[in-house]
Parts: structure tokens; sequence; C-alpha cells
């Protein structure tokens, strides 16, 4: 992008300590990059958060909340953080896994009746579909490793949109999604498929006898002590939402109703619709004490959320074709270093408005970056994030 959308000088806020094992002068390369790239007009703004061994080192706003409205980033800024919902929806699962309430290897109709009798749309070799029983029916397991042969949402019909619409309830939206034909036989192959996490949310729901957000609220939020995590906006955090833009013939535009969710300046007005796999509202400091959380192996500020075994469970890739994947969270399990420096066994999750947050158990990072990018510079700017925070350690 060549155009210069916004004046330079723009971090208003960095705090860098002396956290141990992390150097600050590299740590302050961080903000300095992403300046770089909010003065080119290649992203609106950004925080991110490094910390190592449970101590923030790094903590940086960067840029503009909202371009238009002259808002700028700030650390307790609040960012839609879309797929990274998934990975709380997998730890609210693995609640009830610790509780001996869900069982990872049953049929998910054991646990929703409706998915009796799903089907495989088999392509044929001249170009038919041919429907038939699944093999095995989908388990558990497999909705949270993506691997159940769903779809990643309806082709058409009612729930088409309902990342975007968010009009329908999620006992509605499930009953619709085990209706769908399974793509692949379970356990073949990855497909990556909200479909599958709204149901896991859903197993939650039924399993728990309360709604899947109060679900979440009650045994994971609260108790972590994330106090700006929600899943529908109240009135008085709504001042601190950052809006969403994307990449227009080289200029940055508003996503307006483009972007999942639908049109951030309105708030989600009258949604019903939870989302498990994408809909959760976020701020570093709070994603922090999640991850930390996983980085511990289920606690965080004295209070367990899950047992290590259960965490231990989720961090493995349950994938037939190596897509480093465990349950609702990426890990890098192969046997070489990536090229963005994150070594094997990091794990974590990514959001559709280049958002992240990672755990590096071999250094012991909690790296957390949160912008509202829909567009290529939003990933090439989370890899040079992934490369800084690596770098700084000593």
């Amino acid at each position: 992008m060549k155009n210069r959308l916004l004046p330079a000088t723009l971090l208003v806020f960095q705090a860098t300590a002396a956290a141990p094992g992390l150097d600050p002068a590299a740590l302050k390369r961080i903000p300095a990059y992403i300046q770089s790239a909010v003065d080119k007009g290649e992203i609106a703004g950004v925080v991110t958060l490094v910390a190592r061994n449970g101590e923030i080192g790094a903590l940086d706003a960067t840029g503009w909340a909202d371009i238009e409205q002259k808002k700028p980033m700030k650390p307790d800024t609040i960012f839609q953080i879309m797929s990274q919902t998934k990975s709380v929806t997998g730890v609210a699962a693995m609640i009830l896994v610790d509780e001996g309430k869900l069982n990872l290897k049953r049929p998910v109709q054991d646990y929703l009746p409706e998915f009796k009798g799903i089907q495989v749309a088999e392509k044929q070799s001249d170009g038919t579909i041919k429907n038939h029983p699944p093999k095995h029916p989908p388990t558990v397991w497999e909705l949270m490793s993506h691997t159940s042969g769903l779809g990643f949402l309806p082709a058409t019909g009612d729930f088409a949109r309902i990342n975007y619409t968010m009009d329908r309830t999620l006992a509605d939206a499930v009953q619709a999604y085990s209706q769908e034909r399974l793509n692949t036989e379970p356990g073949t192959k990855y497909f990556y498929s909200n479909m599958g996490i709204a149901t896991v949310g859903r197993i939650v729901e039924v399993l728990s006898g309360m709604p899947y957000e109060r679900f979440v609220e009650t045994r994971i939020l609260q108790p972590l002590g994330m106090k700006d995590t929600f899943y529908f906006p109240p009135e008085d955090k709504k001042s601190r939402i950052a809006m969403v833009y994307m990449e227009d013939h080289g200029k940055l535009t508003l996503a307006r109703d483009k972007a999942q969710g639908g049109d951030p300046a309105l708030y989600r007005p009258n949604a019903k619709y939870p989302g498990p796999e994408l809909a959760l509202f976020s701020t570093a400091s709070d994603l922090f004490r999640f991850y930390q959380m996983l980085a511990n192996k289920g606690t965080y500020g004295g209070k367990r959320i899950l047992s290590p075994q259960a965490v231990e469970a989720m961090l493995h890739d349950y994938t037939p074709d190596h897509s480093n994947y465990g349950l609702t969270v990426n890990v890098m399990e192969a046997g070489r270093p990536q090229l963005n420096l994150i070594n094997p066994g990091t794990f974590g999750h990514g959001g559709a408005f280049a958002t992240g947050g990672w755990v590096d158990p071999k250094t012991g990072l909690v790296m957390v970056l949160l912008a509202q990018h829909m567009g290529a510079n939003g990933n090439w700017i989370r890899d040079a994030f992934w490369q800084l925070a690596e770098g700084a350690v000593r």
C-alpha cells in the first residue's frame, strides 16, 4: 500500500518491563515495526503483548482503534477475537471431560440425537453425489479437531450467513447443521469447520444445563478475571471496541457489513447467536490470562480451570493429514523449527481479523497480537510479531 492514511508517530502506549529473559531493547522493535506499518497505511492499529514465564514484558498499543473518529489504540481496547473463540469453547468442553460428563470418543449423536442418521455426500467419478452412512458416526473429538467431515457452514439456506447475521439461537443453528451432509468420512481428513465447533458449544450447553455463553462466563471468564471478555457487547464497553478495516485497492476502508459479526459500529444489535466458533470480544490482558492458564497446565491466579491431563490432551495434532491441529488449538508438532521462529510445540489460535494468541512452552513465551484487519497485511504483521517476540528471548 503506497498511501499514507495516518500521520507518523502514533504510538500511544508502550510499557516495557524487565521480564526475566527478555531483552527490553529487542522488545521495542515490535511497536517500531508496527508503527511503520501504520504510517504506510497498511493497518489501522495493533495491540501486542509479550510475556515470559508468567510475567508481562511488553504491552504496546499503536495506531488507531477508529480512524474516522480519531480514537487511538489503547492497551485496554476491545477486539473481536473471532476464531480464537474456538479454544475457549474447547476449554469449556474439557471442563466437562474433567467432570466425567463428556467422553470425547463417543459419537456426537449420543449427546445430540438430531445427529442420528447423518450421511456422507461422496462425489462419484461421473460427478454425481452419492449419499451413504459414514463408516462410523462423527465423534466429539473429531468435531474439536476439524476432522468430523462437517463443512465450514451450510452453502445455502437460513444459516449460510449466521456468522454475519447472528440472528438465530445456538440450538436452532446446530439443529440445522445436523441435517447437513458430511464432506468426508469422519476422522479421515482435516476440514476447517465452524459448524463443528458450534456443535461443541451446543454439547456444552446441553450437558451443563445452562446457556453456552453463561457456562463460559461462570467457569472460565470470571475465575480467570477476564472482565473485558464477552459475547454480547454491554453498553458501558462499546466505546472501547475497535472498528474493523479491510484492504480495498490499496487503501484502508471500514469493513462495515462485510465483517463477520455484522457492522462493528452497530455492536451486534439484537444478536441471539453466541457463536462458539467466533463471537468473543476480548483484550490483550484478558487473553494473556487465558493463555497463561494453558501454559500453566490449567491454572492461573490460584484458580484451577482444567486438569494438567486435559490440557495435555488438547495439545497434540489429531489430524490424519498432519495439519497441525489439536482439540480446538493449532499446535506446531512438526520436527523442525518454523520459518517465523516459532518452536515445535507452540500452540494457540488465530482469528479472521488478524488476531492471535500463542504459547511457546520451550521459551515460556505467551504472545498476543490484536488487530481488526481483513486482508493479507494482517498475516504478514502477525508473522513479524512472532519473529520479533521470539527474537527477544535471552
